[in-house]
């Protein structure tokens, strides 16, 4: 009901964006790239990661989604409370403005997909059709972001110390998360069977299954393995896990909603 409002709002987001740098929204493309290059110096050379083959583009199947969902936290986190005089004067649903920054987000996403197509032409036997399973991983992140955002805009109008702790949570949440490494990795070391509390966390880690789709589709399942189908019975879990998560966040901001203006 509110498609305009939400439209105008995400070009408004988008060109806040760009204001005042050279090269504006061209650092969706820029950004994941020096990231990438971050990782690989310091897997390959500190870490010795060379045993996995291909590791530019294994990294930046994670890198890519990760940078989308800390964008559109980031921004929605303040989304509501940096709009306090619209807020004050003008009735309206203010869902809408979270809403707004993570739509925003997917436009940055859609960005990002030019340097990973680019990477993917330097590995082409990497390529295959499997690459346009892409946007159906997408949605089910996306129904997970905007929930996620839903709570930490409202959270944030009450407690404006939320968004100094979600850059340490997001910080940590990427690192226990198999972005710089695989699943299969830290079976083969043995490593969740140690610890069985690092399983649990990765069995309730959505971007645990999300790192690995893309990555399934991207990258493949293994060093010889090619691209394949990902997992689609635990991407229908999150996709099931995340609508609960979006009806449950959307209550909850619903109801916290009439005291925004208050605050």
């Amino acid at each position: 009901s509110r498609r305009r409002l939400v439209r105008y709002l995400v070009v408004a987001d988008m060109r806040k964006r760009g204001a005042d740098t050279l090269l504006g929204n061209l650092w969706w493309v820029i950004d994941p790239l020096l990231q990438m290059v971050v990782y690989v110096v310091l897997v390959t050379l500190i870490a010795r990661g060379r045993t996995i083959p291909d590791y530019p583009l294994f990294i930046f199947a994670a890198i890519l989604p990760w940078k989308w969902f800390t964008a559109s936290v980031t921004d929605a986190t303040l989304s509501i409370s940096t709009q306090d005089r619209l807020i004050k004067q003008i009735a309206f649903p203010k869902i809408v403005l979270p809403v707004a920054s993570t739509v925003a987000g997917v436009v940055g996403f859609a960005f990002g997909l030019i340097p990973l197509f680019a990477i993917m032409l330097f590995y082409a036997d990497r390529l295959t059709p499997y690459v346009l399973l892409i946007p159906v991983i997408a949605v089910v992140q996306f129904i997970f972001t905007i929930a996620f955002c839903l709570l930490v805009a409202a959270g944030n109008v009450f407690f404006r110390d939320l968004g100094n702790v979600m850059r340490h949570v997001l910080r940590l949440w990427f690192y226990l998360s198999p972005g710089l490494y695989s699943l299969t990795l830290l079976e083969n070391v043995q490593l969740l069977d140690q610890y069985p509390v690092l399983r649990t966390l990765f069995l309730l880690n959505p971007f645990a299954i999300l790192f690995e789709a893309y990555r399934t589709v991207i990258w493949g399942t293994s060093p010889d393995g090619p691209p394949t189908f990902p997992d689609w019975s635990a991407l229908a879990l999150l996709a099931i896990a995340s609508t609960v998560f979006l009806a449950v966040a959307t209550v909850a901001f619903k109801r916290l909603e009439p005291n925004f203006a208050k605050v």
